[in-house]
């Protein structure tokens, strides 16, 4: 029995072009102008003091703007590179340069889940300021009521074993009694091997039932018994 379900974003709630060509392209655009413009704010002063953490020595202004943009165009999953980028997309939502995708079968399945009192998490290689972002500025308007908590790469690595052990145990909940829906089979080998149940989403392909995990190509074909009791 089902007693919570926490599902990835990019290629399962939402469209992986929806964040390669609008979110990532829009941050990478804006980060030096936003870092010159907020470099005085607590919050971004931090997080370049993070940056140099990272790479192992002191970076001034210039230097940190140049390897957050290599880290950009190499997609690494470094945690101040996600802060920075979710700030931007915060003043990209605001400014209504555009809305959060996500998919119109997920919506409805995420909301039936919650209306049967289903617990819903997101984790996601996104800060969860930018988690939040993405849910709270749709087209079928804020779909946060229907989350109660967001975990990202504060958690660990989407690909280690751990991450999904510190999940289990942050929700008190036991692994076998939790389903983790992805669309990288690396990111559900971790959970299976955590103990967790696994649905691997193929939005643009035929679902093969040999695969490891079972494969569903939308929300509307994950069949689940699940219980809300204590």
């Amino acid at each position: 029995m089902i007693k919570a379900i926490v599902t990835d974003i990019e290629g399962t709630t939402s469209s992986l072009s929806f964040v390669k060509d609008v979110l990532f392209p829009y941050a990478r655009a804006h980060i030096a102008e936003f870092i010159q413009t907020h470099r005085d704010d607590d919050e971004v002063k931090q997080l370049m003091l993070d940056v140099s953490k990272e790479v192992g020595r002191q970076l001034n202004t210039a230097q940190a703007i140049a390897q957050l943009l290599e880290w950009i165009d190499q997609d690494k999953k470094v945690t101040p590179l996600k802060a920075l980028q979710g700030l931007i997309w915060d003043e990209g939502y605001r400014q209504g340069a555009f809305t959060g995708h996500i998919y119109e079968d997920a919506v409805r399945n995420l909301k039936a889940w919650h209306d049967c009192g289903l617990p819903l998490y997101i984790y996601s290689s996104g800060s969860v300021h930018a988690q939040k972002l993405l849910f709270s500025h749709t087209e079928y308007g804020d779909l946060t009521p229907l989350l109660l908590g967001y975990f990202d790469t504060r958690i660990g690595g989407k690909r280690e074993v751990d991450s999904y052990r510190h999940i289990a145990d942050e929700l008190h909940i036991p692994s076998e009694k939790l389903l983790f829906l992805s669309d990288i089979k690396e990111e559900l080998d971790a959970a299976k091997m955590a103990g967790f149940n696994t649905i691997w989403l193929v939005r643009d392909g035929c679902p093969d039932p040999r695969a490891e995990h079972q494969q569903v190509q939308d929300f509307d074909k994950i069949r689940i018994v699940f219980s809300n009791d204590p």
